[in-house]
């Protein structure tokens, strides 16, 4: 496996040193993920970028983990659900429902059942979802706007789960408490 180096805000080159600052403050740490974004300006840019977007749609905290941590589980992405299901737990969201998600499913509430499995085709057929799933989506009282963001969310999932598969990224000490094995990669 090719090493990419985690960058700390003293090695990074100048343009990231922004981004791992604000990483430092928001979580108290710099991710080792975030560290190797630092590598490429532009990628780190991009991924923070795209998840303060997500942060502004229509779907609350709980169905963007709902998004991002289904993602994950189903590109394989051992990094992404350790560290998002901690992020889950510090934002004291139900834990029933990640852990759910963790399994691959199902949730017991229906609707956010839908968001799940409608995330999970989005990933298995790479956009390809047909007109039924996306219907099946809207009927059980999503939007179409909601449709674009679970985009929007397994989009910046792609981004972190490819990253993560090509540099290996170890788990950081803070995410380990909720390391996640994958079953198997989409």
């Amino acid at each position: 496996m090719t090493q990419f180096p985690i960058h700390t805000i003293d090695t990074a080159p100048e343009a990231s040193k922004p981004y791992l600052e604000g990483a430092k403050k928001a979580f108290g740490l710099v991710p080792n993920l975030v560290g190797e974004f630092a590598e490429s300006p532009a990628v780190i840019e991009g991924y923070l970028g795209l998840s303060a977007a997500l942060s502004k749609s229509s779907l609350t905290p709980l169905e963007r983990e709902i998004v991002l941590i289904s993602a994950s589980v189903e590109n394989g992405c051992h990094y992404c659900v350790a560290a998002h299901t901690t992020v889950t737990q510090a934002q004291k969201l139900d834990q029933t429902v990640i852990q759910a998600v963790r399994d691959g499913g199902p949730i017991t509430d229906p609707r956010l059942e839908a968001l799940r499995a409608f995330t999970v085709a989005v990933v298995r057929e790479r956009g390809w979802v047909s007109d039924a799933e996306v219907n099946r989506f809207i009927g059980a009282g999503w939007t179409r706007a909601a449709v674009l963001e679970v985009v929007l969310g397994v989009g910046l999932k792609t981004i972190s789960n490819y990253v993560n598969h090509i540099a290996g990224t170890p788990v950081d000490a803070a995410f380990q408490a909720n390391a996640f094995t994958p079953k198997k990669a989409a």
